[in-house]
């Protein structure tokens, strides 16, 4: 059985690769069941039936992103209680994340449902694509709140090292999407409904799953009646460390329906499911980055908690030295293989004749992405929201989205496009600059540490 103090005891190196590997085979399978999804829309119901998903999924993943938020905001107090060997203090944390969870994404659902037709006209659900987007939306939000207790809970089960119950958490609903896609778009002919209720059912599952592992005992939380409350101290600091995902999640889906708005105008529907391919592709590809940054997060939280300062500076090179070495895999196939991938996804001429430019272009500058996300995480592990927020602020809210609204002017569609790798190169200069002197400010400690001990 894994437990959490090994996040102090292991070599950082066997460890970071104990922990990104089943969070980037997680990542992986429900990336494939979202392209797997695409796949099966875009041939079976068309590029219009991709533009509709590519409105909704945003929407939906904001609604279930305070899970997401939530999670990470817990797990970063999670991973440091348990290092400084203060269970009680977990146990509480994950009382109160419960209840914020449920609570919040109920109210979120409601209104998604009340407001529906002006919330897919804002994410570009406009002419042919709205009749679609509504089908899928209605199917797909009701199962938000079941995503939002998955998310919140599989980084909680991460935070006190159990990589792989938090990799089944991924797994084991995507499998079950990929298996009644068939089913229900072809054998049932439902068409887009039927991928929406594949993507719910599998939400259901995931939660149900957790749900399972929990109440069988296997974690090392306290789980006792009393602490299922929002604690006010503890929902504070959730909100203050987990708020800058939510920040992120909000940047990306207003980002999203800037984008829309803007392919709508510039490229029609076609402009719209070229990035619909597009976002299947980086969910896709980045997934073993993510796995890194996953990974990164238990084992910074539980090394600063435990005050093991050096092991922290350690875990962080070493996770930015991998991440940027998949990276830039990533980066040479999409180079190589651009149409080859759209192909996968759609047999429409105008998408495969248009997708591969696009999609090389806005993949230019990926082999920079592991310096930001392992920046904004690791302010996040620590505990310092501030400058987690500000580094989560720089790609999408800073630097893409004024680039989306002014480049297109000048370079027509492509404007869109030739903005994702200006916004990669500018936010990882000023992350490098915060991250470098977070490291430097470590080794002080570092330092420090060690002379207290023979004083």
């Amino acid at each position: 059985m894994e437990h959490s103090n090994t996040l102090g005891i292991e070599p950082v190196g066997k460890l970071l690769i104990k922990q990104s590997v089943p969070a980037a085979i997680g990542f992986l399978v429900m990336s494939i069941n979202y392209i797997v999804d695409t796949i099966f829309i875009g041939h079976f119901v068309g590029s219009v039936g991709i533009a509709a998903i590519a409105v909704v999924m945003p929407i939906s993943f904001f609604i279930s992103s305070i899970g997401l938020a939530i999670g990470i905001g817990g797990a970063s107090i999670i991973s440091r209680a348990l290092g400084a060997g203060n269970p009680e203090r977990a146990g509480k944390t994950f009382g109160t994340q419960m209840v914020m969870t449920l609570g919040a994404s109920l109210v979120f659902l409601v209104a998604g449902y009340v407001f529906q037709e002006s919330v897919l006209s804002t994410f570009g659900g406009k002419g042919t694509i709205l009749n679609p987007a509504k089908v899928y939306f209605n199917v797909v939000l009701f199962g938000t709140p079941f995503l939002a207790w998955a998310m919140m809970s599989n980084n909680v089960i991460r935070a006190e090292g159990k990589p792989r119950i938090a990799m089944m958490v991924m797994v084991f609903p995507a499998i079950i999407n990929i298996i009644l896609d068939p089913i229900l778009i072809i054998g049932f002919n439902m068409g887009l409904y039927g991928a929406a209720w594949a993507t719910t059912i599998a939400y259901i599952a995931s939660a149900t799953y957790i749900i399972i592992f929990f109440l069988r005992g296997k974690s090392e939380i306290q789980f006792k009646k009393e602490y299922i409350t929002i604690n006010g101290p503890i929902a504070g600091e959730i909100f203050s460390i987990g708020g800058v995902s939510m920040v992120r999640q909000g940047s990306v889906t207003i980002l999203i329906a800037v984008l829309n708005q803007t392919l709508f105008k510039y490229g029609g529907e076609t402009g719209v499911a070229i990035y619909g391919i597009i976002a299947r592709m980086m969910m896709f590809s980045l997934f073993p980055v993510m796995g890194v940054v996953q990974g990164f997060m238990p084992i910074a939280g539980y090394n600063y908690g435990a005050k093991s300062f050096s092991r922290v500076t350690e875990t962080v090179k070493k996770a930015i030295t991998y991440g940027t070495g998949v990276a830039l895999v990533i980066f040479t196939l999409i180079i190589l293989f651009p149409t080859a991938i759209v192909k996968v996804f759609t047999t429409d001429e105008m998408l495969i004749r248009l997708a591969p430019r696009a999609l090389v272009l806005v993949f230019f500058a990926i082999p920079l992405i592991t310096m930001q996300l392992i920046g904004s995480a690791f302010f996040q592990a620590i505990g310092k929201p501030l400058p987690a927020l500000l580094l989560t602020l720089l790609k999408q809210g800073i630097f893409l989205i004024p680039l989306v609204l002014i480049l297109p002017y000048y370079y027509d569609l492509d404007g869109v496009w030739y903005s994702f790798p200006i916004a990669d190169i500018l936010s990882t200069l000023i992350t490098v600059i915060f991250l470098k002197r977070a490291l430097n400010n470590l080794s002080t400690k570092s330092i420090q540490s060690e002379y207290d001990k023979y004083t």
